[in-house]
């Protein structure tokens, strides 16, 4: 492995006191001041191979030393998005499996990409639908009756494979279930209306 040379050292230094979780080249080169990007590209290379920069992915880079929750990197890689589906049901305890993608919901087109070997998924939502989330711990995330509804929504459209009687919804608010289930279109609702009892039991 290559030495670790002073001027390295202090570049990384200087990322750290931004405190920001991601650069990009273009960050990098303006940040840094180098005039020439083949140059810095030529540094991040090594940096990278020495363990000092992490490629998140093509053009991102984050230092190595600053560990970066994969959800909240991928919130914050393509905006507007909130952490939703599958990756929210089981951070409540809805989905008692750990899933191996990172799921989001979008208002722009869906993606998916891989972000420090982790994949992530962005689903596409009506801008209308884009609500029902907040900000925690800097994350954007959606709350539990709105995360069931997302992935309800995307199950009854054929687009996404959820077991809905595994799932334990006993924390749920049935009030809250209720309007936000409102201003989703009508098939939502009526399948809305056949899990109420399971909810009501579990309660």
């Amino acid at each position: 492995m290559d030495r670790i040379k002073p001027r390295d050292i202090q570049l990384v230094q200087n990322l750290v006191r931004f405190s920001k979780p991601y650069w990009s080249v273009a960050d990098l080169q303006k940040i840094l001041g180098y005039k020439n990007r083949q140059t810095l590209l030529v540094i991040l290379h090594r940096l990278v191979r020495q363990g000092v920069l992490t490629r998140v992915r093509r053009g991102i880079y984050r230092v190595s030393i600053n560990s970066v929750e994969g959800a909240l990197l991928a919130n914050l890689l393509y905006t507007p998005s909130y952490l939703s589906f599958e990756s929210a049901l089981s951070r409540y305890g809805i989905l008692s499996q750990i899933p191996y993608t990172i799921t989001l919901a979008t208002t722009r087109r869906s993606k998916k990409m891989t972000l420090d070997g982790t994949a992530v998924e962005y689903r596409q939502l009506r801008g209308d639908l884009f609500f029902g989330h907040r900000i925690e711990q800097g994350l954007d995330i959606a709350e539990p009756e709105k995360a069931f509804l997302d992935a309800l929504y995307l199950q009854k459209r054929g687009k996404l494979s959820l077991a809905l009687d595994e799932l334990d919804l006993s924390h749920l608010s049935p009030r809250k279930l209720d309007a936000y289930a409102s201003r989703f279109p009508r098939y939502v609702q009526t399948a809305l209306e056949g899990l109420k009892i399971k909810i009501r039991r579990a309660k």
